[in-house]
């Protein structure tokens, strides 16, 4: 079984009075006690949220934690070290030049996506974390930017996108990840395999603004292909002694393996 979960941290510079990351930061050991995954993305992390978090995930290792870190926030993905290696990492900004720190001309930051590939004793797994910019054109260079990416790596494994997109699952970035805008994938030459959302309508809200309202927009995803398929998925709306460790609701999905032979 594979388990993933995936969350908008919420910087922790922003001033959120009593949601701030002083006030919400305690409750992370318990909320990773009991959702303990395989896998974790975390988007909008500044390094010091990072170093909390990686000082209390003992049994975990961390992509896409850079040192010194940017003034910006950071995605990175956590995979539980005693199940899972890292045999292929590579970090990169959603923008013309994805390999020097920088942005599109329209997104407000620098968008990034940490990528990597895993392997356990019986399988291998791409996982790919991202955290989109809120101009459709952008989120739409974005996801195309990723779906050449991992066209670089063997098309055959299975893989996982986790992150907050900043957009609903009717967006053109979604529609591109799922396939599903046929003429434009023509016109770019983007080729499959494609992804299928975890969740499906009515899509459940997963941005709350620490009200704590499920009727919000499904704006963080957790997209799939290969041979995979999904046995549960959830969002979780958990508090802990009345907190919310985050503006977003956290989401988790749980997968079973369906190919014979995971290593192709």
């Amino acid at each position: 079984m594979l388990s993933v979960l995936t969350l908008n941290l919420r910087f922790g510079l922003a001033a959120d009075g009593q949601n701030g990351w002083r006030h919400r930061k305690n409750h992370f050991p318990s909320f990773f006690k009991k959702y303990h995954k395989n896998f974790i993305g975390l988007q909008e992390a500044n390094n010091f949220q990072t170093d909390f978090i990686d000082s209390i995930l003992t049994d975990y290792n961390f992509i896409g934690k850079r040192s010194p870190a940017p003034s910006f926030w950071q995605n990175n993905i956590i995979f539980y070290k005693k199940n899972w290696e890292c045999i292929y990492y590579e970090h990169f900004f959603l923008s013309p030049t994805p390999m020097i720190p920088s942005r599109s001309r329209n997104s407000l930051w620098p968008r990034q996506c940490t990528l990597g590939m895993f392997k356990n004793n019986d399988h291998k797994l791409i996982c790919v974390n991202t955290h989109f910019d809120f101009d459709a054109s952008v989120q739409l260079e974005s996801a195309k930017i990723i779906l050449r990416r991992l066209a670089q790596l063997p098309s055959e494994l299975p893989a996982i996108i986790v992150g907050d997109f900043n957009s609903t699952p009717s967006s053109s970035s979604h529609m591109i990840f799922a396939g599903e805008d046929v003429q434009l994938l023509e016109d770019e030459d983007i080729n499959g395999p494609f992804f299928k959302n975890t969740f499906s309508e009515p899509f459940p809200g997963t941005h709350h603004g620490f009200t704590g309202d499920i009727n919000g927009d499904h704006i963080d995803w957790i997209l799939y292909r290969g041979g995979l398929v999904p046995d549960n998925c959830k969002v979780i709306h958990d508090t802990f002694d009345g907190v919310y460790i985050s503006d977003h609701f956290p989401l988790c999905a749980s997968f079973k393996w369906k190919d014979s032979n995971p290593f192709g």
